[in-house]
């Protein structure tokens, strides 16, 4: 009985030692810093607040830019090996010449901290991942068929900031309550119940969640009903580098649109863009000292770019976006 309670501790310790060996790997290769991290730097006390957004090129080297409220910068020797990260960034000042400065720090329990040197002295940065927003977040409009009726609802689901989902159901017939919403990968179920007291039922939906739409069906002792979702402004949801041109020349930016219509302009939040008859629009308001600084974009996707406009106090700027489409890289074999 000691041998085998020995045995079975020797192979616990070994497979956890394996697994610690795994995961220090995986992060000696970048894998623990892909994504989009908050930053924030102390400058002149002020505080200003940046993305830096992690990614591997084709080859599988790590790859990073900075985005500010100034555009894009790709970053140059990118480095994170056990858990220490540094990289260079170069930019253009107003008279044009270069500005270089570099960054050393460490990562660790998902916080980001070091300091940011150049020739006019050091800042201290701080930063932490980004929260992810659940796929199935948004407005769907769900289309039910029993036999030769149809019957038509929008499903709106919501997430808290730990990733609990929540929903709500419009349809021609009123609302029902939306309770059990699960996510599993790509399964989606929740339970619908009448609100009429005078007309009590429920049904469970249980389906596929793909990137735009939704298939499944509802059962309930009435018997079984197919449904369909389509994800309300698919054809806007995920990241677009842009192209800003104004007289100063030509910049790169980042817009970033969430599955909630919800948005980041580089790294100012948007909290609602505004889309009606295929045309978009959004605000954004940047504060210097005293004053604030207003932008309003107005645009829409066509042939599957982005084209608008961007109208400040101090002129205009076309833009023109690029959604950024994310493809899995292949197994080795």
């Amino acid at each position: 009985m000691k041998r085998k309670t020995l045995l079975m501790v020797v192979l616990l310790a070994l497979v956890l030692t394996l697994v610690t060996q795994a995961t220090a790997q995986q992060q000696g290769r970048g894998r623990g810093m892909i994504g989009d991290w908050i930053v924030k730097t102390e400058f002149n006390g002020r505080t200003m607040e940046s993305i830096l957004a992690f990614s591997r090129d084709q080859d599988g080297n790590p790859t990073a830019q900075w985005i500010g409220f100034m555009g894009v910068t790709d970053l140059k020797d990118v480095k994170f090996e056990d858990g220490q990260l540094s990289y260079t960034q170069e930019r253009r000042g107003r008279d044009g010449q270069t500005m270089t400065s570099t960054f050393k720090g460490t990562v660790a329990d998902g916080k980001l901290t070091g300091t940011l040197s150049s020739d006019r002295g050091t800042m201290e940065m701080t930063g932490e991942r980004a929260p992810r927003m659940p796929w199935a977040v948004g407005s769907w409009d769900i289309s039910m068929k029993r036999e030769e009726r149809e019957f038509n609802a929008t499903l709106v689901i919501t997430a808290d900031e730990d990733g609990n989902l929540k929903g709500q159901w419009q349809s021609e017939r009123g609302q029902m309550a939306v309770s059990d919403l699960q996510l599993e990968r790509r399964d989606l179920s929740f339970t619908l119940k009448s609100t009429n007291p005078d007309r009590q039922w429920e049904t469970k939906f249980e389906g596929t969640l793909g990137r735009d739409g939704l298939t499944g069906a509802f059962k309930s002792e009435r018997g079984e009903m197919a449904a369909q979702g389509t994800r309300q402004g698919a054809d806007l949801i995920g990241t677009w580098n842009l192209d800003i041109e104004s007289q100063r020349g030509q910049r790169k930016g980042r817009l970033r649109i969430n599955p909630d219509m919800s948005a980041l302009y580089g790294a100012m939040k948007i909290e609602k863009l505004d889309v009606a008859d295929g045309k978009i629009g959004f605000k954004v308001t940047r504060t210097f000292g005293d004053r604030e600084f207003e932008m309003n974009f107005a645009g829409k996707v066509q042939d599957e770019k982005l084209m608008g406009e961007m109208t400040t106090s101090m002129g205009s700027q076309k833009i023109t976006g690029t959604r950024v489409v994310r493809q899995r890289r292949r197994p080795s074999m």
